[in-house]
This record gives C-alpha cells, sequence and structure tokens, in this order.
C-alpha cells in the first residue's frame, strides 16, 4: 500500500494501481520475502553458520524473482489500465527495479538481524560480566567478615587474660563493632559516620594492649555527615598497621589520618617496619582482597598508593565522589 504514494498523489490514478492484480503480488512478493528472510533465513542458517545453504536459498529465490519480474508486471497492467502500450514482458528480459530492490531488501534483513543479535550477545555479556562481579564482591565480604572478627575477639581474648579492668568496656564495643559488621557491612555502601566509629573503637580495643613506647594518632577532620563509604574498606589497613607496627621493645608511632571534604576521602596510615618473629595468622585474606573490592567499588574512582620505604610502611588512599 505505501508504494502507491511513491507512485501518485492522484486518487483515480491510485485506485487503479490497488486494482492492478500484479500490484498485490508486487507487496506480497517483496514483504514476505523481507520476512521470510529476517525471521526464518537469517536465524535459522546465517546465525547457525549455514552460509552454503542459506546463500543456495537466496539465489533459489533470486532465480524466482527474475523470471516473474514483478515489478515489470505491475508496471505493465498500470499503464495499460491508463491506455499507454508496454511492451511484452520476455522471458529473459531483466527486471532492474525487481533485482535492486530484492538486493536492498535481502541486505536490510541480514544487516537488523545480526546489529539485534549483536545487542542481545553484548546484553548478556554484560549481565554475565555484572553477575560475576557480584558473585565475587560477596565472596571477598565473606572473607573480610569473619577475618575482621577472628582478630578482634583474639585481641579482647587477650585483654581478659590479663584481666584488663577495661575488658567489660571492650566486649562493648566489639558488641558495637560486631553489631555494626552484622547489619552494615554486607552493603555496598554505608555512612561514613557509621564505618568512622567502628574504626574508632577498633583503635582503642588495640591502645589497651599497647606499651609505653607506642603512640597512636588518630584523627579525623572534615564533615562526614551525608558521606558514603564502602564498609570495612580502611579497616584492612588498620588492622595491618597494627599488625605489624607494634613493637614491646622499641619506640614506635602509629599515625591514621582521615581527611574528608566535598569531593574527596582521604586516608593515610603509617607505621614502622618490625620484623616479625613469627607468622601471624590469617593474613592472607587483607589487602588483595581490598584492592579487588577498590576495583569493583570504586572503578576509576580511586586513588592507592602502598609504599615500603625508609623503615616505614604507608597507605594513602584517595576516594573520590
Amino acid at each position: 500500500m505505501p508504494f502507491i504514494f511513491f507512485w501518485t498523489d492522484n486518487w483515480e490514478e491510485a485506485a487503479n494501481i490497488l486494482s492492478a492484480p500484479f500490484y498485490w503480488v508486487f507487496c506480497i512478493l517483496f514483504g514476505g520475502l523481507y520476512f521470510f528472510n529476517y525471521y526464518y533465513l537469517v536465524p535459522e542458517f546465517y546465525q547457525q553458520k549455514k552460509f552454503g545453504k542459506f546463500w543456495a536459498i537466496l539465489l533459489a529465490l533470486f532465480i524466482a524473482f527474475y523470471f516473474l519480474k514483478p515489478f515489470n508486471g505491475m508496471l505493465r497492467q498500470i499503464l495499460q489500465k491508463t491506455g499507454v502500450t508496454y511492451p511484452p514482458i520476455s522471458l529473459f528480459r531483466i527486471d532492474p527495479v525487481a533485482c535492486i530492490l530484492f538486493i536492498i531488501l535481502v541486505s536490510l534483513g541480514l544487516a537488523l538481524r545480526v546489529i539485534k543479535q549483536w545487542r542481545v550477545t553484548e546484553k548478556r555479556a554484560l549481565q554475565a560480566e555484572t553477575e560475576k562481579a557480584n558473585a565475587e564482591l560477596s565472596f571477598l565480604k565473606a572473607q573480610i567478615n569473619p577475618h575482621f572478627l577472628f582478630n578482634t575477639l583474639n585481641n579482647i581474648y587477650s585483654l581478659s587474660v590479663d584481666q584488663h579492668p577495661e575488658t567489660s568496656a571492650s566486649i562493648m564495643k566489639l558488641s558495637n563493632i560486631m553489631r555494626y559488621i552484622t547489619d552494615e557491612a554486607t552493603k555496598d555502601f554505608v555512612p561514613l559516620e557509621d564505618e568512622v566509629s567502628c574504626i574508632a573503637d577498633f583503635i582503642d580495643l588495640h591502645k589497651l594492649r599497647l606499651g609505653k613506647n607506642m603512640t597512636v594518632d588518630f584523627t579525623v577532620s572534615g564533615t562526614l555527615q551525608e558521606k558514603q563509604i564502602s564498609p570495612l574498606i580502611l579497616m584492612t589497613y588498620i588492622e595491618n598497621v597494627f599488625k605489624y607496627g607494634i613493637s614491646s621493645h622499641e619506640e614506635a608511632r602509629i599515625t591514621i589520618n582521615l581527611e574528608v571534604d566535598d569531593e574527596t576521602i582521604h586516608f593515610f596510615c603509617q607505621n614502622k617496619i618490625f620484623a616479625q618473629p613469627r607468622v601471624i595468622e590469617r593474613t592472607g585474606v587483607g589487602l588483595k582482597n581490598t584492592e579487588k573490592r577498590l576495583q569493583h567499588l570504586y572503578p576509576d574512582k580511586h586513588n592507592l598508593t602502598i609504599s615500603s620505604n625508609n623503615g616505614f610502611y604507608t597507605v594513602d588512599l584517595t576516594l573520590f565522589a
């Protein structure tokens, strides 16, 4: 039907075209060609890599259209209705318009179907990558939580063995930490205030065990409200500080700074490196795990620098809003 509007804008001529049987043959043949190619030939043969059968069927269809000459037949009937003499159609006379339309419709159907399949494949690949990333992130979280609790419980146990007067207060802080891990740490992001509160409790627990020769500088500056952070991201580095930066014989300082502004969260920690007389348990989970979480949750939105220079271990992490 739309072909009429390319042929004429006169309603009488349009009626003559519609009354020509070959006009409907033309529409049905080329419409059927497009849908047959798009819905059957391409998905069943071309996309299944059966290229020989695909091109063989198209060649057979092209030969059929060549002998049917749908455009020449339609043109002859239309001109006859208007009184114009049209030469007889020879069996071997080429119908150039039909040939061009055949190629255009086949190419269009093939291109659209391939593009559609490419989009579906790309979407599936993206979904699979997202599901893989989420699964890996969940696995990382599952590793972090028991690891973190193990070290904290071990610390409380040491306090109780020493019958430290702050043991009961320490248990309450541990309770706060466990509540935080249970309720918040399974999320991708939590309020920065909650994270800092958990860090403060954790540092307080460790400070109770430090000798007089150890100093801990923990400072927080900037406005924490309305800021979000991935839970326990910073805690891994703080744990590392207390594992490797403590000595019962030498003086040392542990520095932990957190600076917050409108655009960034900047974390810095540093400790003196002491030779470890024994392998500390469960150290394999920490740093690499956290780096993977940063890659998942802060892609292109973080800078992390870790160095071991001049006898000091330094972590400098910036998270961008």
